[in-house]
């Protein structure tokens, strides 16, 4: 067995880790690291398919019967009041309410397997949103956070955005966790409000660019304190965030990613005046400015009563904002190394309930990819005849995570370390789901 040193001390890692850095040839270390994964992760970067990711997160469950996943010939307590309708794809149909997504199926792949057994909230979003099963207060970082620590910042745009903010029903969830602060998700507020501006994206009223030039200076010594202090996140994600929320203020491109008012009002026409509309095409803005991730948080479907009147306004507002979305990035060049996904932490239960409506059911759920050299006008995996179980291809919250992470060649085996120094592999099971691509 050979061991070939890199340095001859001990370094300490960013996160206060202190470890000798080596790769054992010939076997796989303690560290998990051997010479076929190093290649086969160099591999996955330089083969990367993504530059991008849009996660639009459906937050609260999208009922699958009801949109994409229909069943006429269900009874009516099953099949719900909605028709379908023909797509561009042949023999494929889905909700009469989502006549434009119809048009733009062949723009992209249906996934109609999603499965998992949980039922929770809190719980299944922290699963779906990080590829790892954990408690409901999050033991792992979601994927934008992976991404954000794997790629770091491109210039002056933060490499992880969330619009508005992150999914939250009575806490926030799909954080950074034990990566630290410097790699959540920064909030970009609601785009649809009037005179719409980020708020830690704006000078204060009265400051000029030369005060926040001495701002930086002092943040220079803050700089210098922090690099004496060793394992205090708190410390480095303020003084890394600080410099960075400086630097945003006085760019130009970070200004113009975010000025969502630039836009011709035609096109903000087309994507809808409603907070998910206008948060997609921030998200345009936002990939076409290098952000690596963005999270779409468009929550309020989580109908447990008169399901058919929430989905009455819900989906039409979806249909809109998502096929402009997808027209505008294709159209754009964009679509070509922009991944876009779509999903909820699970489905709806098949049967309408005595309240009209449909609860948690996370055995069975549809999901839509688009982008990236992702399959046009794909179906892919099939639940039962009542919608109730998946019946092909099974695709699990870390295939998923697995996928968007090959798609960025980034490898899902790597072992990242705890700031206690235990190592953590990305993901601990799953797969690409490898027939998402042509």
């Amino acid at each position: 067995m050979l061991d070939v040193s890199l340095f001859n001390t001990q370094s300490r890692l960013c996160n206060g880790i202190s470890r000798r850095n080596f790769v054992r040839v010939g076997a796989i270390t303690p560290l998990g690291l051997s010479l076929p994964r190093l290649m086969a992760a160099d591999a996955d970067a330089k083969h990367a398919r993504a530059k991008s990711v849009i996660l639009i997160f459906l937050g609260g469950g999208l009922s699958h019967h009801d949109s994409f996943d229909m069943k006429p010939e269900a009874v009516e307590q099953i099949r719900g009041k909605y028709q379908s309708i023909a797509t561009t794809v042949p023999g494929l149909n889905i909700c009469e309410l989502l006549p434009k997504t119809a048009q733009i199926m062949n723009t992209l792949t249906l996934v109609r397997s999603g499965t998992h057994e949980n039922d929770h909230h809190e719980t299944a979003t922290n699963w779906v949103l990080s590829g790892r099963f954990g408690t409901p207060f999050g033991d792992h970082p979601a994927i934008g956070s992976i991404v954000a620590h794997e790629t770091g910042f491109s210039g002056v745009v933060p490499p992880y955005v969330a619009v508005p903010k992150n999914p939250s029903f009575t806490w926030e969830l799909g954080k950074s966790v034990w990566l630290g602060g410097r790699y959540e998700s920064f909030k970009a507020g609601n785009a649809n409000d009037a005179n719409y501006r980020v708020r830690d994206l704006s000078a204060p009223a009265g400051l000029t660019p030369q005060s926040l030039e001495r701002r930086k200076s002092l943040l220079a010594a803050v700089d210098q304190l922090a690099t004496r202090v060793k394992g205090s996140d708190e410390i480095a994600t303020y003084d890394e965030f600080s410099r960075k929320a400086a630097e945003m203020v006085l760019s130009p491109q970070a200004q113009a990613a975010f000025a969502i008012e630039r836009e011709d009002p035609k096109t903000r026409d087309e994507y809808g005046r409603s907070e998910f509309g206008q948060s997609a095409l921030l998200a345009r803005r936002l990939v076409e400015n290098n952000v690596r991730f963005v999270t779409i948080n468009y929550g309020g479907w989580d109908h447990h009563g008169e399901i058919f009147k929430g989905l009455d306004k819900k989906l039409p507002e979806f249909d809109q904002g998502y096929s402009a979305l997808i027209l505008d990035l294709d159209q754009r060049g964009l679509l070509d190394d922009t991944l876009v996904l779509t999903m909820g932490e699970f489905g709806r239960t098949p049967k309408v309930n005595d309240k009209a409506g449909r609860d948690h059911w996370g055995r069975a759920g549809s999901m839509l990819w688009a982008g990236a050299g992702v399959a046009r006008g794909r179906v892919i995996g099939a639940t039962d005849k009542n919608g109730a179980f998946v019946t092909d291809r099974p695709v699990r919250p870390a295939d998923v995570a697995w996928t968007v992470y090959n798609a960025l060649g980034i490898d899902p085996s790597k072992e990242l370390f705890t700031p206690e120094g235990r190592p953590v592999s990305i993901l601990a099971e799953g797969a690409a789901v490898t027939e998402l691509f042509s």
